[in-house]
């Protein structure tokens, strides 16, 4: 009977070990796996950003673009404007000059 407790407690100190064993390993199968984890957010963060940053820098790109040509077309259109209408602002010009000429004879006259 001795030797049957004897052996019973032998299996559960083997039992204790084991499960000490296996204790340990899934720590440290848990520490590698947080490890492994973070590393990867990381170099998904890393990744985002640079999308990001290539992203924001084409925008950009594309609107100094897109600014640009809308003010060579204003730039184009004002200069068809002019053009269409010189005599007219060159009448216009004339009318005042003739309106200031004349109010300053008149003025000079009294």
């Amino acid at each position: 009977m001795k030797r049957i407790i004897e052996e019973v407690l032998q299996a559960e100190e083997r039992v204790s070990d084991i499960i000490k064993q296996a204790r340990e390993k899934a720590a440290a199968i848990k520490h590698s796996v947080e490890k492994e984890t973070t590393e990867k957010v990381n170099d998904a963060k890393q990744q985002a950003l640079v999308i990001v940053q290539t992203t924001v820098e084409n925008a950009k790109k594309e609107a100094e673009h897109i600014s640009e040509e809308k003010l060579k077309k204003a730039q184009e259109e004002k200069d068809i404007l002019l053009n269409e209408k010189s005599a007219e602002i060159d009448s216009l010009v004339d009318k005042i000059c003739e309106i200031i000429l004349t109010t300053g004879q008149e003025k000079e006259k009294n």
